[in-house]
């Protein structure tokens, strides 16, 4: 099948994937372009795990402080080399996850590093709350595993939606950026800031 320009050019402006990955894209997916931005997903979080074991000795402190100077964050991202630190692409996204950090105010980066306490805070809540509606043990479990994963998506600086595109986590973020240039990239840490607290 062949594949216009347009097409490409239409798949590129929607996914900022690179031509020829646009190219093949429709190409697997005979031209519809739906179909090719989940083929373009999928091939981006399998680039990323391939990835993920190489090291990121490379990379950028960043900071974002928000109108008004009341909020402001510090974000460690690093990659594998300094020309990709240097690039625009990367650097923009740093930016924007340090304003993610300061608009959403996660407590860690990923699930794991959530302080157990503060996990088994929130489960004795969601019981509490639940056996208060005097809902059957069964359902009052599960119950709580839905609220302890909505818990992850507001908590977890990787699980949030991201704010300039909430149908993008930021995980699923990070794993196209890793696509598109090629490298391993991490967010290590953040620290964010708040006038009073």
């Amino acid at each position: 099948m062949e594949i216009s320009a347009s097409l490409v050019k239409e798949l590129r402006e929607r996914t900022n994937a690179g031509f020829m990955d646009c190219k093949t894209a429709l190409k697997e997916s005979n031209g519809d372009i739906e179909k090719a931005i989940e083929y373009l997903r999928i091939k981006g979080l399998a680039t990323a795990q391939k990835k993920s074991h190489r090291q990121t000795n490379e990379g950028l402190v960043l900071s974002y402080i928000h109108p008004g100077s009341r909020i402001g964050v510090l974000l460690e991202l690093n990659c594998e080399t300094d020309f990709v630190a240097r690039t625009d692409e990367f650097q923009t996204f740093g930016r924007d996850i340090a304003m993610q950090v300061a608009a959403a105010a996660p407590v860690a980066l990923r699930r794991e590093d959530i302080p157990p306490e503060l996990l088994e805070r929130e489960r004795a809540l969601y019981r509490t709350q639940a056996l208060e509606q005097k809902k059957p043990q069964n359902v009052v479990d599960k119950i709580v595993e839905g609220k302890v994963e909505k818990f992850y998506t507001e908590a977890c600086l990787l699980d949030q939606p991201f704010i300039k595109d909430d149908t993008k986590t930021v995980q699923a973020l990070l794993n196209e950026l890793i696509s598109k240039l090629g490298e391993n990239i991490k967010i290590v840490r953040f620290a964010r800031f708040q006038i009073g607290q």
